[in-house]
């Protein structure tokens, strides 16, 4: 195993425990915050969250396209089409979703956003498996 497909690994494992962190713990104690604290308490785990996020989501899909050009390795291809799901998902419903929530909370928002993170707490947990996999070969 190289340096950079362990870099790859850590990141999408560091990801794997966050978005299960996110979807049981983060997303539904939204629903808990009030309508009047809820604007503030959004801004703030978005702006938090992101510190945490963003760096590991760009080590993941630098990693995982240098990977992808010096690597055939069918798993590893299909974890890539999941990474590819993840970032989608991300921007077209996600990043939408926490944008109307930042007016304010809305539940049926609220509940799409728990819904539709399902997607990627699965692709993520899915990815993790494969990359152990492609450890193992």
């Amino acid at each position: 195993m190289t340096a950079l497909f362990l870099t790859h690994l850590g990141a999408t494992w560091g990801l794997v425990g966050l978005i299960w962190t996110i979807q049981v713990v983060h997303y539904p104690l939204f629903a808990q915050v009030g309508r009047e604290a809820f604007p503030a308490y959004h801004r703030r785990h978005t702006r938090s969250i992101t510190w945490i996020v963003a760096p590991l989501m760009a080590v993941e899909l630098i990693s995982g396209l240098v990977l992808a050009l010096e690597n055939s390795s069918a798993l590893l291809r299909w974890s890539l089409v999941l990474l590819g799901f993840n970032w989608l998902s991300t921007a077209c419903i996600q990043i939408p979703l926490h944008n109307r929530l930042e007016k304010g909370f809305e539940p049926r928002a609220h509940a799409r956003l728990v819904l539709s993170n399902w997607g990627r707490t699965l692709a993520w947990s899915g990815r993790g498996i494969l990359l152990v996999l492609v450890a193992l070969r």
